[in-house]
């Protein structure tokens, strides 16, 4: 591949995405993934689908069709994806076959689409309606989940059914809210046991007992992305814009004064071991950029967000010696269940690795610093 570094007088979304092209060009041999489907890949080319619409460059859609093609077979089939594992982190990633269907004309893509479809239809459920996070996870809403299937659903739908059936897509985040909100800090927990059994769960109200940053990042920038979306005169818009006002406000009470970011278990700051982390923060400044640009939020937020734009490069990223743009603090992983350590507890989530360059804090920085530069807001940080 050829030099792809850019100047530093690109902004950090360019200066990003073409230090991701350079030091992995094949994001599924990036070490730990090892040729899987994996929903991390899904955030970083949503963030190249951006980049590509906003400065019109083809190697931004190259570099996604030829991650995509790794997996996807003339055929429509998925290598590595099985539905019956009814997992919704498996959909996240078919939110690039829309572009490369619309762009190219190739069926498989549609195809592909469409066998993600399927899972949806069949896909567990609560008893109101909402999805299980995963098969192995019943009854389970996490707020993770809302990203990775509502966007790829409502897409979806607007694109090969006529939009039809729109309110199973607002429903998610309805539910989701009236379930894991609370109504002391606003914020939201990172998940909720309908059957209250979980060994993690509150067992009067089912709640995990954290607010995991990501999580809440993941939700926000699910309502954002869908927002974009679904028709402004559809019944449940305004609840969804009043839902996402309402998350980012009571996020916005516990963004750090100095640096301008969030920590890892949001609302615990002070807290011996508690630190300040790179992909939960990359989200909500993509969240507070995106609803501006959409009219979602109003202006009271941009100061708001020159702040945490500024911390998000000031904090987390580290510029090498030969150019690549690193991203530092970044949460490998965080669950629940599934093993007896995951037990939501403050404990837990700060005893998950640290990392740098973690796909999933990659591709949030991406699409945070690319919304916040197409707002081209005079605050914008070079180096």
């Amino acid at each position: 591949m050829a030099n792809t570094k850019a100047s530093t007088t690109a902004g950090w979304a360019v200066r990003m995405a073409d230090s991701i092209m350079e030091r992995t060009p094949r994001l599924y041999e990036d070490k730990g993934y090892h040729g899987k489907w994996s929903y991390d890949y899904g955030v970083i080319l949503k963030g190249f689908e951006l980049l590509w619409r906003q400065t019109g460059e083809a190697k931004y859609l190259e570099y996604i069709q030829n991650n995509m093609d790794n997996f996807i077979g003339e055929d429509g089939s998925v290598n590595g994806y099985r539905l019956n594992e009814y997992n919704i982190d498996h959909l996240n990633n078919g939110k690039l076959l829309f572009v490369l269907y619309q762009e190219t004309g190739q069926e498989k893509y549609k195809q592909a689409a469409a066998l993600l479809r399927a899972q949806i239809a069949g896909h567990p459920r609560t008893s109101e309606g909402a999805f299980w996070h995963k098969q192995i996870y019943p009854y389970q809403i996490w707020l993770d989940g809302l990203y990775m299937g509502s966007p790829f659903y409502l897409e979806y739908l607007l694109a090969f059914e006529e939009g039809k059936g729109l309110e199973d897509v607002t429903r998610q985040f309805i539910l989701c809210e009236r379930h894991t909100k609370d109504e002391v800090t606003g914020l939201l927990y990172h998940a909720w046991d309908e059957q209250r059994i979980q060994p993690w769960c509150d067992p009067v109200t089912g709640l995990s007992p954290n607010f995991w940053g990501r999580s809440l990042g993941w939700y926000v920038m699910a309502l954002a992305d869908v927002l974009a979306m679904l028709p402004a005169d559809h019944g449940d818009y305004k609840t969804l814009a009043r839902i996402l006002n309402d998350t980012l406000a009571a996020l916005r009470k516990y963004q750090d004064q100095e640096s301008g970011v969030w920590y890892q278990v949001v609302n615990e700051g002070g807290r011996k071991g508690n630190y300040l982390e790179a992909s939960a923060s990359s989200m909500i400044t993509y969240a507070i950029a995106k609803g501006i640009r959409l009219g979602v939020l109003d202006n009271s937020w941009l100061e708001t967000l020159d702040h945490a734009y500024q911390g998000l490069i000031a904090e987390f990223a580290l510029v090498t010696n030969s150019g690549w743009v690193n991203l530092n603090k970044n949460c490998q992983v965080a669950g629940l269940g599934g093993d007896d350590r995951r037990d939501g507890s403050y404990a837990y989530y700060i005893s998950e690795p640290i990392i740098t360059n973690d796909q999933k804090g990659l591709g949030a920085f991406l699409l945070a610093c690319g919304e916040y530069e197409f707002l081209q807001r005079p605050a914008a940080v070079k180096e």
